[in-house]
C-alpha cells in the first residue's frame, strides 16, 4: 500500500462527477459568516419587557393560590417574608406543600394539627440552620407565619391552624387580606 498524506478522500463516483469540485478547493470558502441579529434583539426586547412586567416593586411576598378569596380589610400594613399557611375551602398547604383536606381536618377532635405542627418544625430548624453563622445577630428569629384563609373557612380550622402554630413556636400570626379599594378597583 502507497503511502499518502493524510486528509479527505472522496469516493472515486464524487471525484470524477465534480459535485464535489468546489468543497475540495483551497482558499474558496471565506471564513467569516453573517450573522443576523434583528431575531436576537426581538427577543431579548420581549423578555426585558416580560420580566419588567413581572416585577413587583412593593416587594409582595405572598402567592395567593387560585381558588382561596381572601377577606376584605380596611386597615391594614403590608406583611414580611415568613412562611405561608394557606387554607382553601377544599385543602392545607404549607408554602407548596399539601398537608391535608379540609373535610378531613374538620371532622378531627383536638387543637393540634399535627403534620402542620411538624412542618413549621422543620421550617424552624431549617432557618436555625441557615442563620446559625450570620454576623448580623440583629436578625433574630421572629416566629412570624403569614396564613391565608379563604373567606368561606370555618373560623374552627382557623383556630386549629393558629393554635398549632403557636405550639410550634410561631406566635406572631399574620393574616393575608385585600384592601377593599384593590377589590373594588378589580371588580370594575
Amino acid at each position: 500500500m502507497a503511502i499518502v498524506l493524510p486528509g479527505r478522500r472522496p469516493a472515486l463516483r464524487f471525484r470524477r462527477s465534480g459535485v464535489l469540485e468546489r468543497r475540495l478547493r483551497k482558499g474558496g470558502h471565506p471564513l467569516d459568516a453573517q450573522l443576523n441579529v434583528v431575531p436576537m434583539v426581538d427577543m431579548m426586547t420581549m423578555l426585558v419587557i416580560f420580566l419588567l412586567q413581572q416585577f413587583s416593586a412593593t416587594g409582595e411576598v405572598l402567592y395567593l393560590q387560585k381558588d382561596i378569596r381572601l377577606p376584605d380589610a380596611r386597615h391594614g400594613a403590608a406583611i414580611e417574608a415568613a412562611p405561608v399557611v394557606a387554607i382553601s375551602p377544599s385543602q392545607l398547604f404549607l408554602g407548596p406543600e399539601k398537608l391535608g383536606e379540609v373535610p378531613a381536618l374538620l371532622a378531627e377532635e383536638g387543637l393540634a394539627i399535627p403534620a402542620l405542627e411538624e412542618k413549621l418544625l422543620e421550617e424552624r430548624r431549617r432557618w436555625e440552620v441557615v442563620h446559625r453563622n450570620d454576623p448580623d445577630r440583629d436578625r433574630h428569629w421572629t416566629g412570624a407565619v403569614n396564613v391565608q384563609a379563604d373567606v368561606k373557612v370555618p373560623f374552627k380550622l382557623v383556630k386549629r391552624v393558629m393554635w398549632s402554630c403557636g405550639r410550634a413556636g410561631y406566635h406572631d400570626v399574620n393574616f393575608a387580606t385585600v384592601e377593599e379599594a384593590e377589590r373594588s378597583a378589580a371588580a370594575r
